[in-house]
This record gives C-alpha cells, structure tokens and sequence, in this order.
C-alpha cells in the first residue's frame, strides 16, 4: 500500500513536470519598455508604414510630427529636473505613447494606401 502511494506520487510529480506546471521562467515575465525603446519602436513602425505603402506621405508627416513633439516634450521634462524624469512625468509619456501608437495603427491599417 506505501509503496503505490509512493508510486502515485511520483507519477503525479512527472506528469505536472512533463506539461510544463511549474514556476514561471524569465521569458515569461517581460518588463515593460523604456521610453527610449518606445520611441524606437514606433519610429520603426512609422518608417516601416511609409516604406511599405501602408502609410500615405501624409499620414506619415503627421505621425512624425506628433513623435517629434513628444521627444520634445521630453527634453523639456529632463531638463526641468536634472536630467531625471519623475514617476508623474514617466505616467504622462506613457499615455502620450499610448495614444501614439494607437494612431500609428489607424493610419497603417486604414484604406488608405500610397499611390
């Protein structure tokens, strides 16, 4: 009888192992990006957009220019503290990038394409 429980258990043990029921790994747990990795990535996107069509030059302009006023803005908060952004500061980018990237998706994925 002690020797199937023990049996049991180990089988238990070997199938929550084989289909993967343990702690989670590294890659599962990503950080969220830096501001600086943010922008790269949408300026990426934009480009890519523009490169590929699914932008128009207007579309494309006007993304630009929101991404520059963003990377301004930036500059300024750095510069008003030391070099350093504040938690307010870092919330408020992030918003900004939010609303960023979601037009960056409307415009690529609108009708609209370069003639």
């Amino acid at each position: 009888m002690k020797n199937r429980l023990i049996a049991f258990a180990i089988t238990g043990l070997l199938t929550a192992s084989a289909f993967g029921v343990s702690t989670p790994t590294p890659d599962t747990t990503k950080k969220p990006l830096t501001i600086q990795q943010r922008k790269h990535n949408q300026q990426r996107r934009i480009h890519q957009g523009a490169k590929s069509g699914q932008l128009t030059r207007h579309e494309a302009k006007h993304l630009e220019k929101k991404e520059h006023a963003l990377n301004k803005e930036e500059r300024e908060m750095r510069k008003e503290n030391g070099g350093k952004l504040t938690a307010k500061d870092r919330k408020k980018l992030n918003k900004q990038q939010n609303h960023l990237s979601k037009q960056i998706y409307k415009d690529k994925h609108n009708a609209k394409k370069r003639g």
